[in-house]
């Protein structure tokens, strides 16, 4: 009796020969290299720092701080500038990965679920995930920071220029857009090709998600492990990356925009 292949499943490639597997190796390595790889090495380092820092000042972790969208310039004009192509050009990474997934006869955005065929379910699903991810995350940075073991996160001001909100809005598309394509759409196709099991590749790249979050503390590195085991689960079960891109620019328009206003409401929390 032949099994019914549910119409959301994820894409299951086929295994590369010998030959190629170097390749995609390389592939895979480079990809990491310039975009959530490096950024998490540099996170890790930063997380190292700030240990250190606090040692040396005889201070607790969670007296430290990190700052969520600096300005990069005193200048309105520069500033927007500058963060704008900085988000254009994460953008064009996506891109590129996008690019690399795309093969003849088949649609990369499309096989991985990265377009407006079901925009209204995948909506849905990414509000409740919303709901099931960012009240828990929350709770759980307020956790850390109560226990002084989570950085303190300095959001921008909302009011700092005409200009800010708007970008961030962008830069939560662009966090939302950047880690699901990588981390779901491209590493579990790439990683399927090289033989991985299914349960490999959501514990891996949870826990690479984890580690881009490492500037913030243990407390951020606990929730987006558990938070990329979710995704992941999801991809697996949907096969559509547009529910999990939706969810993750809601909590970041929450988190951009939402908490500077709950810093300012609650300072002793947050």
């Amino acid at each position: 009796m032949t099994r019914a292949i549910r119409p959301f499943a994820v894409f299951d490639p086929d295994r590369v020969s010998r030959g190629d597997r170097a390749r995609l190796t390389w592939e895979i390595w480079l990809v990491l290299a310039v975009s959530v790889g490096q950024s998490a090495l540099y996170s890790v380092l930063s997380l190292v720092r700030t240990v250190q820092r606090s040692l040396e000042e005889n201070q607790a972790v969670g007296d430290q701080q990190t700052q969520l969208n600096p300005t990069r310039d005193s200048q309105a004009f520069w500033d927007a500038l500058y963060q704008f192509l900085s988000i254009f050009f994460s953008l064009a990474l996506v891109a590129l990965v996008v690019y690399l997934l795309w093969e003849p006869g088949s649609n990369a955005l499309r096989r991985i679920g990265l377009d407006f065929r079901r925009f209204g379910g995948d909506l849905g699903r990414g509000m409740l995930l919303v709901a099931a991810i960012g009240v828990p995350g929350l709770a759980l940075y307020i956790a850390g920071r109560l226990l002084n073991v989570t950085v303190g996160v300095v959001a921008s001001p909302l009011d700092a220029a005409w200009y800010t909100v708007p970008l961030l809005l962008l830069a939560a598309l662009r966090a939302g857009l950047t880690e699901e394509v990588v981390f779901l759409g491209y590493l579990f196709d790439r990683l399927r090709r090289l033989g991985w099991g299914w349960w490999h590749i959501i514990l891996a790249t949870a826990v690479l998600r984890g580690l881009y979050h490492a500037y913030q503390g243990v407390g951020s590195i606990l929730g987006n492990i558990a938070m990329g085991i979710v995704f992941g689960w999801c991809y697996r079960r949907w096969g559509r990356v547009m529910p999990l891109v939706v969810a993750h620019t809601l909590i970041d328009v929450v988190a951009f925009v939402g908490y500077p206003l709950a810093a300012s409401w609650w300072p002793g929390v947050f």
